[in-house]
């Protein structure tokens, strides 16, 4: 499945050429420069590591287009690109017609930011960066964290994830200012992290009561404000919540059993 970002504004245009080895269209990379090529993103619709790249280029506004995968029936060309058999891979066509092919999504979201167009993702300053570097990596320790309590069938390891991960929050609530995003004003590549982390909670809510984000105001208010953004809301497709629940039906999770 191809799906075409022409512009980063969200509007998606199917292709129906299914090869991922196909031509892209015209894009942006090069800071104000036209290029005669596109990035293409080869995904999964549930990944959150997927999530936080594409959010990175719908706020740059860089054109993409992506490849969605099976994880569980990989594809020849997929399993030669990807050194860990892992998506988000971004396969990037240089101007003499090779191409490079990047993995780990925080690589991904700095090569984005270093060479894409249009608002800085990261603060100027070397310190902040650097922060702002660490608190990505916490986001990924936080969806090591979600994956037990959402795959679990057990209740202990569900009830330990759950007491960890209101832990992880207490310390995120430390952190944050006013808002309405981490750095404040400024959204940047902490809020695309954690963007999908919230977005598991919209469908797990509706399950049942975590009691996660009882105690932390400014987490909430952030998560708030993330799913209200655009380029939140356009990194994924509307069938995600659907998805995430076959998800859940499928790994037999304890989650389930505590629905009102």
């Amino acid at each position: 499945m191809r799906t075409r970002h022409s512009t980063g504004s969200g509007t998606d245009a199917p292709d129906s050429v299914p090869d991922p080895q196909a031509g892209a269209a015209t894009g942006r990379l090069a800071r104000g420069k036209q290029t005669s090529f596109e990035l293409t993103l080869v995904s999964h619709p549930l990944c959150p590591y997927v999530q936080r790249a594409a959010i990175a280029l719908l706020e740059k506004g860089i054109p993409f287009q992506r490849v969605m995968i099976d994880l569980d029936d990989k594809p020849d060309w997929f399993a030669a690109l990807s050194p860990l058999g892992k998506v988000p891979l971004l396969r990037v066509p240089r101007p003499d017609g090779s191409e490079a092919v990047l993995f780990e999504s925080n690589v991904i979201c700095e090569y984005i930011e270093e060479t894409g167009a249009g608002v800085k993702l990261h603060p100027d300053d070397p310190l902040e960066r650097a922060r702002h570097r660490a608190w990505m990596d916490f986001g990924s320790a936080i969806l090591a964290d979600l994956w037990t309590l959402e795959t679990t069938s057990d209740a202990a390891a569900y009830e330990t994830k759950r007491k960890a991960l209101v832990g992880r929050f207490a310390r995120v609530e430390e952190t944050l200012g006013q808002g309405p995003y981490f750095a404040g004003e400024a959204f940047g590549l902490v809020d695309a992290v954690f963007a999908p982390v919230f977005r598991y909670f919209d469908v797990f809510d509706r399950i049942t009561e975590t009691g996660i984000f009882d105690h932390t105001p400014r987490v909430r208010a952030w998560r708030a404000a993330l799913s209200a953004r655009q380029s939140v809301r356009d990194a994924v497709d509307a069938d995600y919540p659907a998805r995430l629940r076959e998800f859940l039906v499928r790994h037999g999770a304890h989650m389930l059993t505590l629905a009102a």
